[in-house]
């Protein structure tokens, strides 16, 4: 066999490997959360609920959340039917953690808000409808574990 001959089954070779698909990494799956959240803040605010998230994949956990944080902020609230949704996701239990949450509020009895987090490389969009009233500027973190 000639160089060239080896050259050009070489050639094939490596241009029939670029054909393969991508060596076996999991892909983004779309994850989203169902919860209920209740809670108060006078300078300190602070809330615990619990919720359920479901992925494209198939895989579900149930979850407890809390958040904390402090400012200039007064008030009682009560989400029911809250839903979030996750990017960034490539397992189901990268949606665990500490996401950085800033906000500014001012409301009274039935209420609906948008929200959007971030923990490294994964976004979390919260939305909900809800009763309470609240006054003021606040920042902690929302923390969802299992």
């Amino acid at each position: 066999m000639t160089i060239w001959n080896k050259l050009g089954a070489l050639a094939l070779l490596v241009g029939g490997l670029a054909m393969l698909p991508a060596a076996a990494h999991a892909g983004e799956i779309s994850c989203k959360m169902t919860f209920s959240l209740s809670g108060w803040s006078v300078f300190y605010k602070t809330a615990k609920g619990s919720g359920t998230v479901h992925c494209s994949n198939g895989q579900t956990m149930h979850v407890k959340l809390r958040t904390k944080g402090g400012g200039l902020t007064f008030g009682k609230t009560h989400i029911d039917n809250g839903i979030g949704k996750f990017t960034g996701v490539y397992d189901i239990h990268e949606v665990l953690g500490h996401y950085a949450n800033a906000e500014a509020h001012a409301g009274a009895g039935k209420a609906a808000g948008a929200q959007a987090l971030t923990k490294g490389n994964v976004g979390l969009a919260l939305s909900g409808k809800g009763e309470g009233w609240n006054l003021g500027v606040s920042f902690g973190a929302f923390i969802i574990e299992q």
